[in-house]
């Protein structure tokens, strides 16, 4: 048996508190929902936006597209392949890291070529701390294209 997702309506003042480390602006005039299934989805204007991971909300690879708002790490295009696999991010596939990055910051990973969001994770150690190793998982991968939350809405 197929089960429907619920889909909540939201007030979008009383999210855009919630997601002020983003410095993104929901106006009374968008449509906010929130979506719950397998995962707990903000939808704004009927794009998936916003996903929670452990009680926080991390922006969507789609959101990201239009709207970026992580510090990114880029990698080479030999890297691809396994990061939409779900493998995490390994230091010698990344060609770039944006500073500011700090130790658990939610991070964007793109392709050198296009720049194309990839992945979203979280840094395993801060953008210094990256650039002086040459080996090593740098970021955890926990939102893909291709994976279950990509394919959801």
């Amino acid at each position: 048996m197929v089960e429907r997702m619920k889909k909540i309506q939201v007030r979008s003042r009383d999210i855009e508190r919630e997601l002020t480390q983003y410095a993104i602006s929901i106006t009374k005039k968008d449509h906010v929902e929130l979506l719950e299934d397998a995962f707990r989805v903000l939808l704004i204007n009927h794009e998936p936006a916003f996903f929670e991971y452990h009680d926080t909300w991390v922006p969507a690879l789609k959101y990201l597209q239009t709207h970026p708002c992580l510090r990114k790490v880029t990698v080479d295009m030999g890297a691809i392949r396994f990061i939409i696999g779900g493998a995490d991010i390994m230091r010698p596939g990344v060609v770039a890291i944006d500073e500011g990055i700090a130790k658990d910051d939610f991070v964007v990973v793109v392709d050198q070529t296009h720049c194309k969001p990839l992945s979203v994770g979280i840094a395993l150690m801060d953008s210094a701390a990256m650039k002086a190793i040459t080996s090593g998982k740098v970021v955890k991968n926990i939102h893909y294209v291709g994976d279950e939350l990509w394919k959801m809405v």
